[in-house]
């Protein structure tokens, strides 16, 4: 099996915090499920065993075992561990990924952890890699922290974005796939020395709502940084606020000159249509963008000429048409401040989306060709925990295949 890419000491040192985030939870056997400390303790007296372990997850993932390996290596320094997909590989589902032999002992008392490294990057990564293949023109920033439980959660779900972008970059070499985090944390995961961003909305809140001001706070306060991100949202005036920021950064400061960038953020309530917009226009802005009349023409060129033969109840076109036309951050709000700033001389301006770029989002905003350069988001991570659950069984005990009944596709050469 090949052996993964060779990862800098940034990102080498983001995953050994994680062995260390493990040691300072305490014991072993604290942390571990009884049933596993238990067995681990009766083993021991009674003669241990060399076993193997197969891992498999219930549902398509891309490889991201690492955490897990090194993790397993780190307190079973002895143990035999064989791949059967690369780091980035595919998985399908129910297909084995790892097998792991060695004291039935000590991998026992260790099963909950590494099970627990595991699902939760493998997700992150099939899902940052179904993002960057459906947008390959646009860059993605890792917004997920705040979404975390803390700083290991941190670090499995932006290793397994990294592993994902770096999948889809393979498979297309027109991917530009995650570029930066906005921690600085997990940012070598993304090649970037530094987390990246500007302003939140309460910076814009603590300016009374004039994000200009917050942009010029930010400039004067933070010379260094290479580019200026005005979050245009806050008082409901995307395309009056774009032009402003734009106009100051370009005509008035100048801030080109100095090499640096300018670019706007969307990232509109979705209880509301962005500025200038209602449904009517926003089906017009689209239907003009793609050369296409009618609302429902849109949706089936978006989808493929498939929309209704697939979805007779509407369900997927429904989504469909609130993604393209519907209130917060569509295809539509995107396509109206690009024109927008454009027809006012600012083409180089940049357009950062947010607001719940998830797998299918992405699809139909690629679909849709919206204008975005950079996409923020943390919605590579899991939809639901139990999409990340991956299951250990054992297939051998001292040489003998043995699990239990309806597990025995685990006996295959993977």
């Amino acid at each position: 099996m090949d052996k993964p890419a060779p990862l800098s000491p940034g990102q080498e040192a983001i995953l050994d915090r994680l062995i260390a985030l493990a040691l300072c939870a305490g014991p072993v056997m604290a942390q571990t499920d009884k049933y596993f400390s238990n067995t681990s303790r009766i083993v021991a007296a009674n003669g241990d065993s060399r076993v193997t372990f197969a891992v498999f997850m219930r549902r398509r993932v891309v490889a991201a075992l690492e955490p897990a390996i090194r993790l397993i290596r780190h307190f079973v320094p002895d143990v035999e561990i064989k791949r059967f997909y690369p780091e980035g590989g595919i998985v399908p589902s129910e297909s084995k990924m790892l097998e792991i032999t060695g004291s039935m002992a000590r991998l026992s008392e260790i099963e909950t952890l590494m099970l627990q490294k595991i699902g939760f990057p493998c997700v992150s990564a099939n899902n940052a890699y179904e993002m960057c293949r459906a947008m390959p023109g646009v860059a993605f920033m890792d917004m997920h922290a705040r979404h975390g439980s803390g700083a290991e959660m941190n670090i499995l779900a932006a290793y397994g974005a990294s592993v994902g972008s770096a999948a889809a970059k393979r498979a297309d070499p027109a991917v530009k796939g995650f570029v930066g985090s906005s921690q600085d944390l997990t940012a070598p995961f993304f090649g970037a020395a530094a987390g990246m961003g500007t302003m939140p909305h309460a910076l814009v809140g603590y300016t009374d709502g004039d994000v200009l001001k917050a942009m010029r706070m930010f400039a004067a306060s933070i010379p260094e940084a290479t580019s200026l991100t005005a979050l245009v949202d806050y008082t409901g005036h995307e395309v009056t606020d774009s032009i402003r920021c734009a106009r100051w950064f370009y005509d008035e400061a100048k801030l080109d000159r100095e090499g640096k960038r300018f670019g706007v953020r969307l990232d509109t309530h979705g209880g509301r249509f962005a500025e200038g917009l209602d449904y009517e226009r926003s089906v017009e802005t689209v239907g003009h963008w793609l050369g296409v009349q009618g609302e429902y023409n849109i949706v089936e060129q978006v989808l493929g000429g498939r929309a209704f033969q697939l979805d007779p109840n509407n369900i997927l076109v429904d989504k469909v048409r609130r993604i393209l036309f519907g209130k917060g951050v569509s295809a539509a709000s995107i396509i109206h401040v690009r024109r927008a700033l454009d027809e006012a001389g600012y083409r180089q301006a940049t357009i950062v989306g947010s607001s719940g770029f998830d797998p299918q989002k992405c699809q139909i905003m690629g679909a849709a060709r919206a204008p975005l350069d950079m996409v923020g988001t943390g919605s590579f991570l899991p939809a639901t925990l139990t999409e990340t659950y991956a299951t250990a069984d054992i297939i051998r005990y001292d040489g003998v295949r043995r699990v239990k009944v309806g597990r025995e596709f685990l006996h295959d050469p993977g």
